[in-house]
């Protein structure tokens, strides 16, 4: 009887013709026995899948399998991968991502050290298109090589850093399981900020390797084109949508839990709010930064007044006194509608638009 491979690697893919064999020479070399790359195609209709096979083909011993499905969005093709897993531990890849040397053996190494519910790693955002700090690292805030335990001091820590990706946590196969599939929401914008905070209220035990695991790809696209109001209100929904399952997990008994996430709901209302002021006049964005306020008013374990006065004072961990105050006093605008707050916003981002229309048309000539 063949042995349950320790990590299943998912790759979801739609339409990545273009970038799919990077990713995959990233991930192939560094396979070994005990790994599976399970290849979710949600129903490209470009070179995607010849294209993996190609690669594919190149490393025989590697344990790898191509996944097709009708085209459903990354949701259904993050669920389908968890069916189709079947390792102890799921590591997701997007698809126009690199992953980076030595990474699956630092999370080997952490699976024979410790065995935790979750593993936690660093990562780099990578804009290609930017001639000036095309590489940004982001590091988390747990001990390195510690056991973490208990749901407080995971999911504290968890919202303080605000860094919600499903692909830099590497979670057991139950855990997923337990909560039951399909566990992304379909059609959703931002689908794991709604289910990342759900798998760490179910672990117990998180162990932080301080590795960048990847280079995150950020395409020089227009902001235009991205921005829409389904963004807006996805974004805020994300976590508002957790909040029910925190407490049923008992991780809102915890104040520190409760003050981080609070926190963390009102830096990505103010996000929501100040990115609503690139939308066109057709897209009604009064309307929008009105949906909004009642979702982020909603979400909140406590009161807005009790977060605002947390930032004021410098009370949350990762934000300091002065960006603290600086997010109280928008917010605080944002919220009464202040005329001289959306004045400054439509400008900044008006400028914001060229400038990111500028960097795609040289990145276009280069």
């Amino acid at each position: 009887m063949s042995t349950a491979p320790r990590l299943s690697i998912v790759v979801p893919a739609y339409n990545v013709q273009d970038f799919i064999a990077d990713t995959l020479d990233c991930i192939l070399p560094q396979m070994r026995d005990g790994h599976e790359l399970v290849l979710i195609d949600d129903g490209s209709t470009d070179a995607t899948v010849e294209r993996a096979r190609a690669a594919f083909s190149a490393w025989p011993r590697c344990a790898v399998r191509v996944v097709q499905q009708a085209n459903a969005g990354v949701a259904d093709a993050r669920n389908n991968g968890v069916a189709q897993a079947r390792g102890d531990y799921i590591l997701f890849v997007d698809s126009d991502d690199l992953l980076q040397p030595g990474a699956l053996d630092g999370i080997d190494a952490a699976i024979a050290a410790h065995a935790p519910d979750v593993i936690a790693t660093d990562f780099r955002i990578w804009y290609p298109g930017r001639t000036a700090r095309p590489l940004e690292d982001h590091h988390l805030s747990y001990r390195p090589h510690v056991v973490v335990q208990g749901q407080e001091a995971i999911l504290a820590t968890y919202f303080a850093d605000r860094h919600m990706y499903v692909w830099c946590k590497i979670i057991r196969r139950d855990i997923y399981l337990q909560l039951g599939l399909p566990l992304f929401p379909s059609g959703r914008l931002f689908e794991d900020m709604a289910v990342v905070p759900r798998l760490l209220a179910a672990c117990r035990t998180l162990v932080y390797v301080p590795l960048v695991l990847l280079h995150y790809r950020q395409h020089p696209v227009s902001i235009t084109r991205v921005i829409t109001p389904r963004w807006c209100t996805d974004f805020v929904l994300a976590l508002a949508s957790a909040r029910p399952y925190l407490e049923s997990a008992g991780a809102g008994d915890s104040a520190a839990v409760r003050a981080e996430f609070d926190g963390a709901a009102t830096l990505f209302y103010l996000c929501a709010i100040k990115t609503s002021f690139g939308l066109p006049a057709s897209a009604n964005p009064a309307q929008v930064r009105a949906a909004v306020r009642e979702i982020y008013l909603g979400s909140l374990f406590g009161s807005v007044e009790q977060t605002l006065d947390r930032l004021e004072r410098g009370a949350l961990a990762s934000v300091t006194l002065r960006n603290g105050r600086r997010c109280a006093r928008q917010v605080r605008q944002a919220l009464a509608g202040s005329k001289w707050f959306e004045l400054r916003q439509t400008v900044n981002r008006a400028y914001k638009t060229w400038q990111m229309s500028r960097q795609q048309r040289l990145s276009n000539a280069g």
